[in-house]
């Protein structure tokens, strides 16, 4: 090979690698957020917590909490800077941390517009809403449990496998807000005697404003709507007529349910628009209360947990029906089967499903009953 060309070629790789290395930052340098807060004061000025982890075997915490109050996201950077031994850096958020008074305000969403613009930074954070000011969880720092952000990135995990909540990361919120068809839920956690509890869902309306909470039963329910459901859901009801004794609910049966089917039917009629769902389930006993022959009398109990399996689901679509929104996305059934009735009131979904005529039929099936008879 020509000499010239290979020194050529040499000096060409050292100038590559020198710019793949040009934006290099040595961990020692850096402060990596695992998880980014954003809350309101009362006098409703911008809060943004961090929490990030401390590398260092002379410092017992190995958490570092930070507090400032930038006028923007990309603000809050530099002043997070200022306190730190390290430049801060967004590429390792897992969980972006949402207090209810911030869900309560229209635009808050344009708040994540930074981490759109900038390829660098993650879009897979999981998106949680917290009921409470964020100071109350963000300085909690349980001995006995992992750091908060890995905490709550697993309890989003597993309780969505049991579809007892929602696995909603920044990009798929971005997606839901901009479907018209539907509208976006996240995971909801709260503090119960002083306890981190992953306590169902939050939806959200069009605009990614807080509407309405549902708990982990609810959720359940839902996702059964939206096909959605992860193996097998677990369900408890109460039983007409039974009684409850002593402090004991003795009159609920648990249920896990599995083989669901739900078929949904779309129509525009009368100037409404028409659902009609049809919800198919295989459930077997997993928890029986109050005494019951169910080999003699198995089909009375079948009718009686279908009649309350069906109505939670009516009672749960008049919820969503009253907030005017459509975690279910319906709207993407209207959509595909209605569209040109769907593309006249597509900028404003939740009010014409809030007037829209929704049916529910459920079929449940006792497939087992357990050891006992």
């Amino acid at each position: 090979m020509n000499k010239r060309l290979l020194h050529a070629i040499l000096i060409a790789t050292v100038i590559v690698i020198i710019a793949s290395c040009s934006d290099r930052l040595d961990m020692e340098d850096a402060t990596h957020a695992l998880l980014v807060g954003f809350d309101l004061d009362k006098e409703n000025e911008l809060i943004l917590y961090s929490t990030s982890p401390v590398f260092s075997k002379n410092v017992e915490k190995k958490t570092r909490e930070l507090r400032v109050k930038p006028q923007t996201n990309r603000q809050s950077r530099g002043k997070q800077d200022s306190y730190t031994e390290g430049v801060f850096q967004g590429r390792s958020i897992q969980v972006l941390l949402l207090s209810k008074r911030i869900l309560q305000q229209e635009n808050w969403f344009q708040l994540t517009d930074v981490w759109f613009r900038d390829p660098k930074n993650p879009l897979t954070p999981r998106i949680i809403a917290f009921d409470g000011p964020l100071s109350e969880i963000i300085y909690l720092n349980p001995k006995d449990q992992p750091m908060l952000p890995i905490l709550l990135r697993e309890m989003v995990e597993t309780k969505n496998a049991r579809s007892e909540t929602v696995k909603t990361t920044l990009q798929g919120l971005h997606q839901q807000i901009r479907e018209k068809g539907v509208t976006p839920i996240i995971s909801e956690v709260r503090l119960k005697d002083k306890q981190i509890a992953i306590t169902g869902t939050t939806l959200l309306d069009h605009k990614g404003k807080y509407a309405d909470s549902l708990n982990m039963q609810e959720t359940i329910l839902l996702r059964i709507l939206q096909k959605n459901t992860k193996k097998s859901v677990n369900l408890t009801i109460p039983i007409p007529g039974e009684m409850k004794i002593g402090p004991f609910h003795t009159d609920k049966v648990s249920l896990n349910a599995d083989e669901i089917k739900v078929k949904i039917k779309t129509s525009f009629l009368k100037d409404k628009f028409q659902f009609h769902m049809h919800i198919t389930m295989r459930v077997g006993l997993s928890e029986l209360l109050f005494p019951f022959d169910v080999r003699s009398q198995g089909k009375e109990l079948e009718n009686k947990i279908t009649e309350q399996v069906q109505m939670n689901f009516e009672n749960l679509i008049k919820k969503i029906q009253t907030d005017k929104i459509d975690p279910i996305g319906l709207g993407l059934y209207a959509q595909a089967h209605e569209y040109s009735h769907f593309k006249k009131v597509e900028d404003h979904w939740g009010e014409t499903l809030a007037n829209a005529d929704i049916h529910v039929s459920v079929k449940t099936i006792i497939g087992a009953m357990g050891t006992l008879k």
